[in-house]
């Protein structure tokens, strides 16, 4: 392999090879520390030209391909597996922001591009991009679309794929495909850049995109609202959507549970009502007009809502501090969670009406089993994701309870699939449902997904053992 290495270190210099053990380290496990793998070495190119070099050496000498981005990942999508015999990509030198086209509104980017640079860009000429993840700092764009990335957002706007105009990627054999058209009409056969939108880089590397812009918005506001339960949720959801349209932005529900984890571990934080109930809901409208209209329409709306019954209390924020102090409590409850400790995690969608039944049927089903369960919910109720974490409070109970996760995910996968969901909204498969989504999709859907995967990569070196692979078609 010396001679191998000594190949990389010919294309992208010897600075951006990395294969100390201490260097290497932190590329080889994921944010939440559940994975842990090993390399032969990390690559860092600066373009797509050396992408392109760095994958077609792989390709001669058959060494598996692990793409990585910013490492925020969930599922361990970007984390090599334990046979040491891969090469991780690090896109994070690709951070060029190629063309900001203002009457377009278009973007075209480097993946490695952090999402808050992407974001800063857009703000640059007047504009907004979107996608707004708690983890916006550090994830890459290209970790965005290599996961389908969703975010708070969807509910207006949608996930990365509806967000996006164009790809760069280079193929496994080292092929460069150009896609970076900024076209809002193309109809010439197949859309080939939602193959690799969700792919979690087992087709290719994503190494740019051309993004959609919006404007930007002259005014939001922002308020925390007391539920009694989900169905109230659900039903104020459909209440201020009527009352404001699709200016309502986003629509967050946090359980108790979740709060009170934020509380007691993210400094500075507090309640925002003196009592937030069983359930709470964030919930943001924006506009791109100015003055009073959305927020006379926004407060009268939630008036009537206390006045129905479906709103217990509601603080709405007067200044831009109180909106972020009451945001920093929705955004910080995965920080929480990982201070608190492991805990068997869910990122689940099932239609917006089924949420009530999914809650009230997935809880009573795990209180039974594991009467002191912890149930740690909250998430994105209003595109129907919610992300629904279980563990024991009780630190000393929590392996044995961990050790249970396949009694657990059968329980909620079957009900979430029984009532028309999907066992992964938003964070992707990666190594963590690899093997349970072969449970709940057709086989006819998994001959599909074979075929791909093999027509793109027939050897298996795009990031071995995520999504599918080879050996199980």
């Amino acid at each position: 392999m010396k001679a191998f290495l000594q190949r990389l270190v010919d294309v992208v210099g010897p600075a951006a090879v990395v294969s100390s053990p201490a260097d290497i380290a932190p590329y080889l496990h994921d944010w939440r520390g559940r994975y842990h793998g090993t390399a032969l070495a990390v690559v860092r190119p600066a373009d797509t030209g050396q992408v392109s070099a760095v994958l077609r050496a792989c390709a001669a000498e058959g060494v598996p391909i692990v793409p990585q981005g910013g490492n925020t990942g969930l599922c361990g999508g970007a984390t090599p597996l334990g046979d040491g015999r891969s090469v991780v990509v690090s896109l994070s030198r690709m951070d060029r922001i190629r063309l900001i086209d203002h009457d377009n509104d278009a973007l075209c980017v480097e993946a490695g591009c952090t999402l808050a640079a992407v974001q800063a860009a857009a703000v640059s000429v007047g504009r907004q991009f979107p996608l707004s993840l708690a983890s916006e700092g550090s994830c890459q764009i290209g970790g965005n679309l290599s996961t389908n990335a969703g975010g708070v957002q969807v509910l207006r706007y949608g996930n990365t794929r509806d967000l996006v105009l164009g790809l760069e990627v280079v193929l496994p054999d080292g092929r460069v495909w150009d896609g970076l058209r900024a076209l809002r009409k193309d109809n010439t056969g197949y859309d080939l850049k939602h193959l690799f939108i969700g792919a979690e880089g087992t087709l290719g590397i994503i190494t740019a995109a051309v993004l959609k812009l919006f404007p930007a918005s002259n005014q939001s506001r922002v308020a925390w609202a007391a539920v009694a339960d989900a169905a109230s949720a659900v039903a104020l959801l459909g209440r201020l959507r009527e009352a404001c349209g699709d200016r309502v932005t986003a629509f967050e529900i946090v359980g108790r549970q979740a709060l009170e984890l934020v509380l007691r571990h993210i400094p500075g934080t507090r309640l925002p009502l003196a009592d937030c109930g069983p359930w709470s809901v964030l919930i943001e409208v924006s506009d791109t007009l100015g003055g009073r209209a959305l927020e006379e329409v926004f407060e009268d709306a939630l008036a009537q809502a206390v006045n129905a019954g479906l709103v217990r209390d509601v603080v709405v924020a007067g200044t831009l501090a109180q909106a972020q102090a009451l945001w920093s409590l929705r955004e910080n409850v995965s920080e929480a969670q990982r201070i608190e400790g492991i805990s068997i995690k869910h990122d689940v969608s099932v239609p917006v009406s089924r949420i009530p039944a999914f809650l009230e049927r997935a809880d009573a089903a795990l209180k039974a089993a594991w009467p002191d369960v912890r149930i740690v919910a909250f998430g994105h109720i209003g595109d129907g994701n919610l992300h629904y974490n279980l563990s024991k409070a009780a630190a000393q109970d929590n392996p044995a309870f961990i050790a249970s996760t396949p009694q657990v995910n059968r329980i909620v996968h079957d009900l979430v699939a029984e009532l028309g969901g999907s066992i992964s909204a938003e964070h992707g498969l990666g190594q963590l449902k690899r093997d349970e989504i072969r449970r709940y999709k057709s086989v006819v859907e998994l001959d599909m997904m074979m075929a791909i995967k093999r027509a793109f990569d027939p050897h298996g070196l795009m990031n071995p053992g995520k999504v599918l692979r080879l050996d199980e078609g």
